[in-house]
């Protein structure tokens, strides 16, 4: 009988499903040496652009499918292709929304969604900038339009057990400074998770020094966005004023490592979070890679490189996998102890772990552990 161990299943904290049709073609070459994350969001827009309910789900379910059987036990659905592509909404307007958790469903994942609101291209020279013909499918005119739809949601998913919905803002070019103070308000209001992008390119950071006088995180702390509740996905370009207000108002930073490699982001400073008592998680984001262990590493690695030191994440917490796990979960609003969330079979004979002492199986499964490992999907709870 092949050995095994139980462990808790990794809960992914920030996916775009539709995303894992970019693999390859976002690759190929065209961009010369200024191709970077705005260039990459090109060929993004382009392929949200020729979605509909129907391939939405379908891109959504091979995404699904692969975190099961990679080792994840929940996912964070930032989701924000909501309409037409000329912007119009669906007759239900949240018929995209209800793709992608039908989807998740059918895999046996349990799924937040986290409807992220969208309203212009950006912000120059005093004024908002009318988005692109890439992103009218992800704007809402007000943000009362966009709240109604959140409701709604809500609604529609209280009857479906493995469905919940939380609430985000796409970022802070994306929104008007009132629009995170009406979404901070509605989660706190009614107890439900809030997420941003934020502090991924150093651009975004410029962006918002020229409109509002401050980093996109010292604008949160403004808008009453930050917060228990609260995620800031990526914070990789940070001050030491910006970690401090996330730890001081204990918002979690969810880390995406290998599409934040894969875009050229740069590195999260994850020792300087961990020093500050930042909480950390994971999520696969663009789907360029869907393995948790793979996250796990690449952020463990990265600590590493950070200090030029073997002291990474790994030593200042001990159980690095269950920590991400733990956090993850919490971040996604499904409380309760890690003992009553997912878990998931991993085969100790696998070449990853083979031969590795059990007491050091916690160490293994953040430094060469793959989703290989992985014996069975974890069960929908």
């Amino acid at each position: 009988m092949t050995a095994r161990a139980s462990i808790p299943a990794m809960a992914n904290a920030h996916s775009h499903a539709f995303q894992r049709a970019l693999r390859g073609r976002a690759e190929r070459p065209g961009g010369g040496r200024d191709d970077d994350f705005w260039s990459w969001r090109t060929e993004m827009f382009r392929l949200a652009g020729a979605l509909d309910p129907t391939t939405m789900r379908m891109v959504a379910r091979e995404a699904y499918d692969e975190m099961v059987g990679a080792g994840y036990g929940a996912v964070g659905e930032f989701h924000y292709v909501h309409h037409q592509p000329d912007g119009s909404p669906y007759p239900e307007p949240n018929e995209m929304a209800h793709a992608v958790a039908e989807a998740a469903l059918e895999a046996g994942l349990r799924i937040v969604l986290l409807p992220a609101a969208y309203h212009r291209g950006g912000w120059s020279a005093g004024s908002d900038v009318a988005p692109a013909p890439g992103q009218r499918r992800f704007c809402d005119p007000d943000v009362e339009t966009f709240l109604a739809r959140v409701e709604a949601l809500r609604g529609w998913a209280a009857s479906r057990p493995g469905v919940s919905v939380g609430i985000a803002a796409h970022s802070v070019r994306a929104v008007p400074g009132g629009w995170l103070e009406a979404i901070a308000e509605y989660s706190e209001r009614h107890g439900i998770v809030r997420h941003i992008h934020a502090h991924e390119q150093r651009r975004e950071l410029q962006e918002c020094q020229a409109e509002h006088g401050c980093s996109p995180i010292q604008l949160l702390e403004r808008a009453g966005f930050l917060g228990e509740r609260a995620s800031v996905v990526h914070g990789i370009h940070v001050s030491p004023e910006d970690v401090a207000l996330l730890a001081q108002s204990s918002t979690t930073v969810v880390s995406c490592p290998t599409t934040e490699g894969n875009l050229g982001d740069g590195y999260l400073p994850a020792m300087t979070f961990a020093d500050a008592g930042v909480p950390l998680a994971i999520g696969s984001d663009s789907q360029v890679r869907i393995d948790p262990f793979e996250e796990a590493r690449e952020l463990e690695t990265g600590s590493r490189r950070e200090r030029q030191l073997r002291s990474g994440l790994l030593a200042a917490v001990g159980d690095l996998w269950a920590e991400l796990c733990r956090n993850g979960y919490r971040c996604l609003g499904l409380d309760g102890e890690l003992s009553d969330q997912p878990t998931v079979e991993i085969d100790l004979e696998h070449p990853d772990l083979r031969g590795i002492d059990g007491a050091d199986l916690p160490f293994a499964l953040a430094t060469c552990a793959s989703a290989g490992v992985v014996l069975q999907p974890p069960p929908l709870k």
